[in-house]
């Protein structure tokens, strides 16, 4: 989901007819350097819009129901003895860390002026926190920088591939703490991004900013999800 960008158009007044800040369409578009030089054709992610995830969506059966095959039916558990314990930083767990929000409104927790709240985008919308909640919760571990911070899900998956104290790991080596980001439309920004929360009853939970409020706004929650994996990050350092 994107705003295609037209001739003549400002990114001033694309910021507001979306209900957004110039700055924050710049923070999710890094490709744009100058807020005054934008290229008509172009599409630009809008923050505001949803992720398009909701925790533990349910797919329908019949007509236009999922393969068995489909990435997302076919979670399985790690092997007995395999470590599922979490993964540290050096200054916590980013589950941890982002355990102690749990229920609370993303809109909110990005206004506090302490922990991860601070680190947090205050211009990012209200639907789309995902990759700025767990940006904050990876500075609050003090596994990534304010520079590595990203409100795009993309760009997070490629500050955390240049790190080289991240190693892209499956699932069934993935610990609590660990990046998780998946794919959920056709769209090539249609991801979202949590955090490895561990496994239950043999189905794995993240935790993370989820579109769970009527109006379709953040909330930090966690469950399971139904959706393909396109990668696991796990810190080294």
């Amino acid at each position: 989901m994107g705003y295609r960008i037209k001739s003549g158009d400002a990114l001033s007044r694309i910021a507001s007819v979306n209900k957004t800040t110039v700055s924050a369409l710049m923070k999710a578009n890094p490709q744009i350097k100058n807020a005054n030089k934008i290229l008509a054709g172009a599409t630009l992610k809008v923050p505001g819009q949803s992720d398009g995830f909701e925790d533990a969506p349910i797919k329908k059966s019949g007509a236009g129901s999922t393969k068995s095959s489909d990435k997302s039916s076919t979670f399985d558990a790690p092997a007995a003895g395999s470590s599922s314990s979490g993964v540290k930083g050096p200054k916590g767990n980013p589950y941890e860390i982002a355990n102690q929000h749990k229920g609370k409104n993303a809109g909110a927790l990005k206004m506090e002026k302490k922990g991860v709240g601070a680190d947090m985008d205050d211009g990012v919308g209200n639907k789309v926190n995902c990759a700025n909640f767990v940006s904050a919760c990876l500075e609050q571990a003090g596994m990534i920088t304010d520079r590595q911070h990203s409100n795009l899900v993309s760009g997070l998956q490629n500050n955390l591939d240049k790190d080289k104290n991240f190693k892209r790991v499956s699932l069934q080596d993935a610990k609590k703490g660990d990046v998780v980001s998946m794919k959920t439309g056709p769209g090539a920004e249609d991801r979202h991004v949590v955090i490895f929360a561990g496994w239950k009853n043999g189905k794995p939970e993240f935790i993370g900013s989820n579109n769970r409020n009527k109006d379709g706004t953040q909330k930090i929650t966690t469950g399971p999800a139904n959706y393909p994996i396109l990668s696991i990050h796990q810190y080294r350092g």
